[in-house]
């Protein structure tokens, strides 16, 4: 891995001044982020960006290795949260679907630069994933 002193000075990113104006947040990527907080939330979130209503299996399909509990623990608090729509169809045999509500669809269009980022780092995050893994083998910790 390259040394990060090394790298040319940059102009800080423009960020928003953030003076949090809710009680509980200290600026708008905490609140962000304690929305899709949890491993497969941003992934439930991509998935049904991708094409409107989707029925639990395909979802399941899609969301590869989470387990049908935490899908559904994670769908419900999508859904409690305002940025998930599940509809029962009330049919036998049972028939349900997710789609984004207009929030969470506005959510997702704000994760589509972090899937560029990871699509165009992907080869070095998986290498440092490599290393770590490594580490962790051998017991060690990385160093500075």
């Amino acid at each position: 891995m390259s040394d990060p002193t090394s790298l040319p000075a940059r102009p800080p990113l423009p960020v928003q001044n953030c003076t949090p104006n809710l009680p509980g947040f200290t600026c708008g990527l905490d609140a962000t982020l304690r929305v899709v907080s949890g491993k497969w939330k941003p992934l439930i979130l991509y998935f049904l960006a991708q094409g409107g209503p989707t029925r639990y299996g395909e979802l399941r399909r899609s969301v590869r290795d989470v387990s049908d509990k935490m899908l559904i623990q994670q769908l419900k608090e999508l859904e409690a949260d305002g940025l998930v729509k599940r509809t029962d169809y009330k049919e036998v045999p049972p028939r349900v679907d997710y789609s984004l509500t207009t929030l969470g669809l506005s959510l997702a269009e704000a994760l589509v630069p972090l899937c560029t980022w990871g699509t165009e780092h992907m080869a070095e995050v998986s290498r440092v994933f490599a290393e770590r893994e490594g580490w962790t083998r051998r017991g060690h910790q990385p160093t500075g």
